[in-house]
C-alpha cells in the first residue's frame, strides 16, 4: 500500500487559460492561490534571480519570509520556439509535482535540500506549464561563483555529493550552479527536475561526477584548466573516502 502523506494536499482550479492544480504542504502554507506562481502577482515583491540562465526564477517576499519561485522552462533547440510548454502525459508526469515530492522524500532522509512549499501546473490542451515554490536558502552562493574567488574545500564538496549518491539520488543535471554553500561551507544541492532515487550503481554515479567536472571546466573563467582539474581531483578524493565509509 502506498504511503499517504497527511500534509500533502491537492487543490484543482480552472481559469481563463485552462485548468490545473496546486499541490502543497499544509504544514508550510495554508492554501496557496494559483496566482502565486505568476511573478506579476507579487509586483515589486518578486525579484528575478541574477545568473539564473534562461530566466524563469524569482525570489519572492511572502511577507512572513522569503521563497524561491521557479518555472519549468524548455532547453536546447526547442527553447527557441517553445519557452515553457510541456507535452501532457498525465498528472503523474507533471514535472513540478515530481520535484515537489522528491524534495519531500529527500528531506525525510535528512538530506540538505530546500523545503518544498507548493507546486503548480496548468494544462492548455495537449500541453501544460509548471512551476514550483520553495524555501529560499539564506546567505548562500553557488560553487560556480565560489570557485572563482575562494579557497574551496574541494574535499567537502565531494563529501556532499557522496552523501546524496549513498542515498541513491541520481541528479539529472549535477553542475556547479546546483551546489550551494554558506560562509561556513555547509552545503545544499538544488534543482531536482527530472532527478530520481534509484538503485545505487557505478554507472550513473560516474556520469554525475563527469557532468560536474565538465561544468567546473565551463565556468572556470581565466583559471588554467590544470587548476580546475586539480580541484576536481581533491573533490573526487573526498567523494571516494566518504563513499568507502558508507556515510
Amino acid at each position: 500500500m502506498a504511503h499517504l502523506d497527511p500534509n500533502e494536499h491537492l487543490t484543482p482550479f480552472h481559469d481563463a487559460h485552462g485548468y490545473g492544480a496546486v499541490l502543497f504542504d499544509r504544514s508550510q502554507v495554508r492554501q496557496p492561490d494559483p496566482a502565486w506562481f505568476d511573478p506579476a502577482h507579487w509586483g515589486d515583491a518578486a525579484q528575478p534571480v541574477a545568473g539564473s540562465g534562461r530566466g524563469g526564477a524569482w525570489f519572492i517576499d511572502l511577507g512572513e519570509g522569503e521563497a524561491f519561485l521557479r518555472h519549468f522552462l524548455r532547453g536546447g533547440l526547442v527553447a527557441r520556439f517553445n519557452r515553457d510548454l510541456h507535452f501532457w502525459r498525465g498528472i503523474q508526469h507533471v514535472r513540478s509535482f515530481s520535484e515537489f515530492r522528491l524534495l519531500r522524500q529527500l528531506r525525510a532522509k535528512k538530506l540538505p535540500v530546500p523545503m518544498a512549499y507548493a507546486a503548480w501546473y496548468r494544462r492548455e490542451g495537449l500541453q501544460y506549464r509548471a512551476a514550483i515554490l520553495m524555501q529560499r536558502l539564506p546567505n548562500v552562493r553557488s560553487l560556480a561563483e565560489l570557485a572563482h574567488s575562494e579557497d574551496v574545500p574541494w574535499e567537502a564538496v565531494g563529501q556532499l555529493v557522496a552523501r546524496f549518491h549513498r542515498a541513491g539520488v541520481d541528479h539529472a543535471d549535477l553542475n556547479a550552479h546546483n551546489l550551494l554553500f554558506d560562509p561556513k561551507w555547509h552545503g545544499w544541492m538544488i534543482d531536482f527536475d527530472r532527478s530520481r532515487v534509484r538503485i545505487i550503481a557505478s554507472g550513473w554515479r560516474e556520469a554525475n561526477l563527469l557532468r560536474l567536472r565538465r561544468s567546473l571546466r565551463k565556468v572556470r573563467g581565466k583559471r588554467p584548466l590544470a587548476d580546475v582539474d586539480a580541484g576536481f581531483a581533491r573533490l573526487r578524493d573526498g567523494y571516494e573516502k566518504t563513499w568507502e565509509k558508507g556515510i
